[in-house]
């Protein structure tokens, strides 16, 4: 048998719901053409979702039921499944997560993006990349493989140039999903009654990108209550940090992962969050 070709990493990035996208794929040497075609098709895939279920955007379809223009039976598949599947999220988390704000207005962001890049990934996989990563947001999923595991670092909320450390993704996790307030601010709602959130920055390694992006949202609205029952109920891994910088993390969070960026002095030992062990 012949030597098995060299793969090289390339791609591009681009602006989307209000983040940056970060597409890699595995190509030949010197040959970006693949590469600039995959991340033209991941681009196109999130525009989509954009422009049906996005609030920011006032032609989208969601933004047109908010207004009361449009009936949601009306909406298109896109808006429809992905309103289907909040609920059903909901339900899992026992309301901490909920695809409606304070308002009554239906807010779909918290599964948008997981499903513009559970999507995209799809595609990049039947277009035949043995290798490939989409970051959105610091919301990463992988291509699974049993080698050449990808190195994601976790950023430190108090310090956006820092890492609090990192994780590896690809053969027994796929999917780093990070949820707070630390880069957007306040913008993810409570339940009623339970007071501000005890967490600035939640992440959540799973082996789906939608379960590990909702879960890390229902843990920072939920607190510690969700995180506890998450954890159990869940196949996921978490790191949470609180306010005053302490950080509360599930057994099989790695405590000694090294990730590659700004180099920092490691971070203190995380405690197993509480009801989290196993």
């Amino acid at each position: 048998m012949g030597a098995r070709p060299t793969v090289e990493v390339a791609g591009g990035t681009f602006r989307a719901m209000g983040t940056v996208v970060s597409v890699r794929v595995g190509v030949r040497p010197g040959d970006d053409t693949d590469a600039a075609a995959a991340v033209a098709a991941v681009d196109a895939v999130f525009r989509r979702w954009e422009a049906h279920c996005s609030l920011f955007d006032p032609a989208s379809e969601l933004s047109r039921i908010a207004r009361g223009e449009l009936a949601l039976p009306e909406a298109g598949a896109d808006v429809r499944d992905a309103y289907a599947l909040a609920l059903e999220w909901r339900m899992r988390t026992d309301g901490a997560f909920t695809p409606h704000r304070g308002d009554g207005v239906i807010d779909l962001d918290g599964v948008v993006k997981a499903l513009a890049i559970a999507e995209a990934a799809e595609l990049l996989a039947h277009g035949g990349s043995p290798r490939w990563a989409i970051d959105a947001g610091g919301d990463v999923f992988v291509s699974p493989t049993t080698g050449d595991e990808w190195h994601v670092g976790i950023v430190d909320p108090a310090d956006r140039a820092a890492l609090l450390g990192g994780i590896r993704l690809g053969a027994r996790r796929r999917a780093v999903a990070t949820s707070g307030s630390a880069e957007r601010g306040d913008h993810i709602w409570t339940r009623p009654g339970e007071g501000p959130t005890p967490f600035v920055q939640v992440s959540v390694a799973a082996d789906d990108i939608v379960a590990a992006d909702v879960i890390a949202t229902a843990i920072v609205a939920g607190g510690r209550a969700s995180l506890d029952t998450c954890a159990d109920r869940f196949d996921v891994d978490v790191l949470a940090v609180e306010h005053d910088g302490s950080l509360l993390a599930t057994p099989g969070w790695p405590r000694a992962v090294s990730a590659p960026a700004v180099p920092r002095s490691a971070p203190p030992a995380a405690p197993p969050a509480a009801g989290a062990a196993r």
